[in-house]
């Protein structure tokens, strides 16, 4: 929904590597030759007409020789792009190790948080030691005021329905804090539907054998863990956890409407939550979350915490025993002993996205790393690698991209002059921020022991919770970060009318100074454009200049809006990802109208910035031809049937395949390119989706 983002395989833990040195870039994903225009000219496959295919036009002959890694679930530009920052990041560490950095500082925090996790040795003698609290805990529920304050006491803030479009956690709900939807002025909480193991509801609810074996599966991981933990019945237990997860997904409100914001604006006085939402002692758990002192709580999907809370009451405690029992092996597995990581990465890694080998140990502590201390780590990466010279580029392209945005808003035909001034003044507002934050987090009295990996984890964990209690009741900051600038992203904030664009994605090929300005405008330009519209897709047109809730429109505007958007649904739905298993138009709209919109206005912004004169002829490519070559470019991919079925599930993003296709809609492509009527691609004049 609002971010751009890549979806990368979680990391889950079996290695026995020590610490090793690796390349930037392993064969599998090799930075292709690049020359002076910016396009990897042998990727092309001069045998496929654009306008039948233009994503095999554009990456066919890469896609020929390009291998998955095996512990990956996909390739592409993103995971290029990702393999560099990733190296970077474990030679600052390995750097952080060796500097013999004071006790308390960043750099000993980073070092030490990195050696316990690599310290299997120390993790296999442990045991189940580090959990064995929480298991107790869990144990000792003897009613329904216990169930609750041991929920309760579970709560994090893990989801993120507006920035990150992170609707998933494991526990029953999930925490997100910012500011009211139709009150700018200050925070407050946010509860979501959580509670299932696997992805989405439709693991658990559909018909289709693909979704109906990985039920199997997970039914036989849930038992091995529980047997592996020496739980008894571990069988029938898993059965009833599955029965009861069940349950909770029949619960749950589906992708599209927990997308739909009017339908997520239930702020709740806390008094209210026992009449209605029955079955859990809300009083016992928003005591224990430290939530008893708030005024409201924002439900996001009233039906869902209903039906959660419902079950609370209905369904056995000993089941939620079970329940709470697997999922503090199965939050934990990762930093367990071996035979737990082997078990969660057999189902999480190899079923769920198809990867048949885990990502060696350094990485995955380099990974956990960047979660736990994401600013200590970014505070050190952007000195060494983010050069000003190219925050001061990117800043510009930023400002004319946005300049693009604003004038193509004046010769919008549709629109009328009311609207146009609102969204003009939107534009005006937009709080733009390159490579990294301007005030960093703060990591003194979180604790970390060089040998304790998983209670470092979890004590990271909590203290990024208290972080967001601490923000509830405050302003709202609008120079707040949601991403490190190591991550290998770039995000639209509705609610803070803000975008960010981390030093990591401003690497080749999506950014290059030593090239022509046609591929980094078709590529990271394309990129910025997308955030800048995000703040006009159909969730963020629903967004003022300050980030409330509110409808600016026109009736007349919000029409023609919406059904251009229907347009865009009905033209992704027609792709099909795998056999029978078609895109959601709908669930993915907000990404396709940004693509879309994104990809206008950074053409438009490229012709600006010519001057007037006609762009060079590079390699035998027009600037035009250059332009939408590196915007396809950076959609090329290869992903595993498990990790691509897992997206079109469950993910706002179309694939990277169709999203490629996007140029169908852009005139400055067919002039490009001349594609012909009859072509698969080819939409005749009236037929192209035209939004912003």
């Amino acid at each position: 929904m609002r971010q751009f983002r890549w979806i990368l395989t979680a990391a889950a833990l079996t290695s026995t590597c020590a610490w090793a040195a690796e390349p930037a870039t392993p064969p599998a994903v090799q930075t292709p030759a690049r020359s002076a225009s910016g396009i990897d000219l042998a990727g092309i496959d001069h045998s496929v007409r654009p306008g039948n295919d233009f994503d095999n036009f554009a990456n066919g002959a890469w896609k020929k020789t390009a291998e998955i890694p095996a512990d990956r679930s996909s390739t592409g530009v993103f995971l290029q792009v990702f393999l560099k920052a990733e190296q970077r990041t474990a030679d600052l560490i390995k750097a952080a190790a060796a500097s013999n950095a004071p006790a308390g500082s960043n750099e000993r925090k980073i070092a030490d948080y990195y050696a316990a996790y690599m310290d299997e040795a120390t993790i296999e003698k442990r045991g189940l030691t580090p959990i064995e609290s929480a298991l107790k805990e869990i144990g000792a529920i003897n009613s329904k005021a216990d169930l609750a304050r041991v929920l309760g006491e579970g709560l994090r803030a893990d989801v993120d329905p507006v920035n990150a479009t992170n609707f998933q956690t494991e526990r029953l709900f999930g925490l997100f804090v910012s500011h009211g939807l139709q009150e700018a002025g200050r925070n407050i909480p946010y509860l979501l539907q959580g509670g299932l193991g696997m992805p989405t509801r439709d693991y658990y609810l559909s018909s289709d054998k693909a979704m109906v074996d990985t039920r199997g599966k997970y039914l036989a991981y849930v038992a091995a863990l529980l047997k592996q933990a020496g739980i008894a019945d571990a069988d029938a237990k898993a059965k009833s956890i599955l029965e009861l997860e069940t349950k909770i997904a029949k619960a749950h409100v589906d992708i599209v409407d927990t997308q739909d914001i009017h339908k997520a604006n239930n702020p709740w006085p806390l008094a209210s939550f026992d009449k209605s939402a029955p079955g859990l002692d809300w009083n016992a758990y928003f005591k224990a979350a430290g939530l008893d002192q708030q005024k409201i709580v924002n439900v996001w999907q009233v039906p869902g915490i209903k039906g959660l809370s419902a079950l609370t009451a209905s369904e056995p405690l000993q089941t939620w025993k079970d329940y709470l029992t697997f999922h503090a092996l199965n939050e934990s597995a990762s930093l367990l002993p071996k035979a737990y990581a082997d078990l969660r990465f057999g189902f999480f890694g190899q079923t769920l996205q198809g990867t048949p080998k885990e990502r060696d140990r350094w990485k995955r502590a380099v990974a956990s790393t960047n979660v736990a201390l994401g600013d200590a780590v970014g505070q050190i990466y952007v000195k060494k690698y983010f050069p000003a010279s190219s925050k001061t580029q990117v800043e510009q392209m930023v400002k004319n991209i946005l300049a693009a945005f604003d004038e193509r808003v004046d010769h919008l035909e549709w629109m009328t002059p009311a609207t146009r001034q609102k969204a003009k003044a939107k534009i005006a507002n937009i709080k733009v921020s390159v490579g990294y934050p301007e005030t960093w987090r703060e990591y003194a009295k979180l604790e970390i022991r060089p040998d304790d990996a998983l209670g470092n984890q979890q004590r990271a964990e909590k203290y990024e919770y208290e972080h967001q209690l601490a923000k509830l009741g405050q302003p709202v900051d609008r120079g707040e970060w949601w991403m490190t600038p190591q991550t290998v992203n770039a995000v639209n904030l509705p609610l803070q009318n803000a975008l960010n664009f981390p030093a990591a994605i401003l690497e080749a090929p999506f950014f290059d100074p030593k090239v022509d300005p046609a591929a980094n405008y078709g590529s990271i330009g394309a990129i910025i454009g997308h955030e800048i519209s995000h703040s006009f897709d159909n969730l963020g047109a629903e967004f003022d200049a300050n980030g409330n809730l509110a409808n600016w429109w026109t009736p007349e505007d919000q029409a023609h809006f919406k059904a251009a958007g229907q347009r865009l649904v009905e033209q992704f739905n027609a792709y099909e990802a795998l056999p029978g298993l078609h895109v959601n138009g709908q669930q993915t709209l907000g990404e396709n109208i940004a693509d879309v919109s994104g990809l206008t206005i950074a053409y438009l912004a490229y012709q600006k910035s010519l001057g007037g004169k006609p762009a060079p002829v590079i390699d035998g490519l027009t600037g035009d031809q250059r332009f939408f070559l590196a915007f396809g470019q950076s959609w090329r991919e290869k992903v595993r049937e498990a990790a691509l079925r897992a997206r079109v599930l469950g993910n706002e993003h179309a694939p990277g395949r169709f999203r490629a296709q996007t140029v169908r809609n852009i005139d400055a492509w067919y002039d490009a390119f001349q594609p012909k009527p009859g072509e698969t691609l080819y939409l005749a004049p009236e037929d192209r989706v035209r939004i912003w």
